[in-house]
């Protein structure tokens, strides 16, 4: 394995023992320690993932130094079917040297390819880092784009020196822009070298203009937004490792969390009950377009709403043995990086200088197998190994192995188990059984399976996604409609079946008495608190939340998903939606 890959992996091993720390840390200190400690620790975190730095002697390097001897001095064969071994025997006593000779050729180029991959699979780890990277940053000048495109720059001078005044005081000295985009769905700060705040509409009252731009201020003084795109090259470079995602959510969660206790302790302490009224306005804004990651808003995660809000209402100043407490957990976390270490390049040299030992395998295993029957069983039998431990890059290449009778075999399993990525690397491998394709988009269509139509929709040509998108429109279905529209391309079609469809569903709302005034609901002359629409297939829904609302609606469909009656949603079922949504959250609050 590539020497650079080698030491991505002790780092990110490091790492993931330090985000371990943390996270068990959060469950008996969360409400002792700060949130801008909490927020700031994760720093050395992503240092430890990002440098490779250490002491000489280290933990990880000496738990790399023991596995590469291991591998050195024997390196296990895979477990062979007896099946094939039984064969392989019964050819060679039956005299048939020749055909044994013949099946040993034929098998070269398969270890051939295993033994390119694993010497190479670095490339792979590189492309996919590259890609996500790219990915962001191309959605983040989309999302920087669009909000250009829309802004309207403020002009009142009265506004514009409540701004001047407030980052004076803050000590900004940088002039910071201030413009409206009525479509954003939160107030938010975007730019690294001309910072600029974006508000939904100036129309709100002085105190919740002071909280909303003291929040951004703070984000831009902190230089959050660097920050942020830091977490982002992390997550990209340790792509594979589950750990380094949970840690992005925690981050951005608490960038949130301990900017709020930023503010209160710029206004005061004594306001938590104004500034939590503040982001319960912010849910109420027009605007419905989706934040980029690459900005920092006020509330544009409404998941952790209620979090944030116990949180303000309980933040205090922390004694001076909570400071003590912190910058002993600092030094100790400094300190347990430093340990912990990373790979040391000396035994990847090591590794190199006895190369004789993985090719005298290699041909120990050839001999073992024998024929191409043989393999082919080895196939079936390390399909389900890897599938049994997790490995989508194995689990393909066994299964191209595999014959179109167990392929098939496998693609229905995989469909039953709901195994997604792995029945998305196995349709890869097809290539291109049409037949076999069709009747499983078939059946997804049929059972409203989103996920796996999708992924059958990168098999199909044009013609084909367009049959599927007049079925899709003819029955209806809405989220298969959205799929067909976006693999064809054709995104203004689709914005205007949107808002046919859209138009439908408000005519099916006022035939049962609710109407809708841009984002608010009414239902018998009552402004609504929360709005909940869903239908029938769960595929998607509607959800509406009013904090100026008294009532709180649900609609109810038929089999059909028509429209069968309203009802008032009753304290238990608030409670539980309420509870499903905090349980859910995702991280997205910048």
């Amino acid at each position: 394995m590539n020497m650079v890959l080698k030491l991505l992996l002790s780092m990110s091993c490091s790492g993931t023992l330090l985000i371990l720390v943390l996270f068990l840390g959060k469950r008996f200190l969360k409400d002792k320690l700060s949130k801008q400690w909490q927020y700031y620790v994760w720093l050395i975190v992503i240092m430890r993932l990002l440098l490779p730095f250490g002491a000489e002697i280290n933990l990880m390097g000496k738990t790399y130094q023991a596995i590469d001897q291991a591998v050195t001095q024997e390196t296990p064969l895979p477990q062979i079917p007896p099946a094939a071994i039984w064969y392989s025997e019964s050819v060679a006593g039956l005299g048939q040297e020749t055909a044994s000779a013949e099946a040993l050729t034929a098998a070269h180029p398969f270890w051939d390819m295993i033994s390119l991959l694993t010497d190479h699979i670095w490339l792979i780890w590189l492309a996919v880092a590259l890609g996500m990277l790219i990915r962001k940053v191309t959605i983040y000048q989309s999302f920087v784009q669009y909000i250009n495109s829309g802004w309207i720059p403020v002009s009142d001078m009265d506004i514009l020196d409540r701004l001047s005044v407030t980052a004076e005081q803050m000590g900004i000295k940088r002039p910071v822009e201030l413009c409206t985009n009525p479509q954003v769905s939160s107030p938010l700060l975007k730019g690294f070298v001309h910072p600029c705040i974006v508000l939904p509409s100036v129309d709100i009252s002085e105190k919740d203009f002071r909280y909303i731009i003291v929040h951004e201020l703070i984000h831009y003084k902190r230089r959050d937004m660097f920050y942020k795109w830091l977490v982002q090259v992390t997550v990209c470079l340790h792509w594979f490792n589950p750990f380094v995602h949970l840690m992005s959510q925690e981050i951005t969660k608490l960038c949130e969390f301990s900017c709020d206790e930023a503010v209160l302790a710029k206004v005061g302490y004594t306001n938590a009950e104004d500034y939590g009224k503040t982001l319960l306005d912010a849910m109420a804004a027009v605007g419905k377009y989706k934040e980029s990651s690459g900005a920092v808003t006020l509330s544009e995660n409404k998941k952790i709403l209620k979090g944030r809000l116990k949180a303000i209402m309980s933040f205090k100043r922390k004694s001076k043995a909570i400071h003590i407490l912190t910058g002993t957990l600092t030094l100790c976390m400094i300190f347990g990086a430093f340990i912990l270490g990373v790979y040391p390049g000396e035994a990847s040299s090591r590794m190199q200088e006895n190369p004789s030992v993985s090719n005298r395998n290699k041909e120990d295993m050839l001999s073992a197998q024998g024929t191409t029957d043989a393999y082919t069983a080895v196939f079936s039998s390390q399909v389900e190994q890897y599938y049994e431990a997790d490995s989508l890059p194995l689990f393909q290449i066994a299964f191209s192995g595999l014959d179109e009778k167990e392929q098939l075999a496998w693609l229905e399993k995989l469909y039953a188990d709901d195994g997604v990525a792995f029945f998305s690397v196995a349709v890869k491998a097809l290539d291109g059984n049409d037949s076999l394709l069709a009747g499983f988009a078939e059946k997804a269509y049929g059972d409203g399976k989103i996920a796996f139509f999708s992924i059958l929709t990168d098999c199909m040509g044009e013609a084909e996604l367009e049959a599927w998108l007049d079925k899709a429109l003819e029955d209806g279905h809405r989220s298969f409609q959205s799929i067909l529209f976006d693999k064809l391309e054709t995104d203004a079609e689709w914005d205007v079946q949107e808002e046919k469809w859209e138009e439908q569903q408000r005519l099916e709302y006022q035939a049962v008495g609710v109407t809708c005034n841009g984002k608010n609901y009414y239902y018998q002359g009552q402004l609504v608190n929360i709005f909940l629409d869903i239908r029938s297939n769960q595929s998607f829904y509607t959800l509406d939340m009013n904090p100026d609302g008294t009532v709180n609606i649900k609609i109810i469909r038929g089999e059909d998903g028509k429209i069968t009656g309203v009802f008032y949603m009753d304290e238990a079922e608030v409670a539980d939606l309420l509870g499903d949504m905090n349980d859910s959250d995702d991280s997205d609050d910048f």
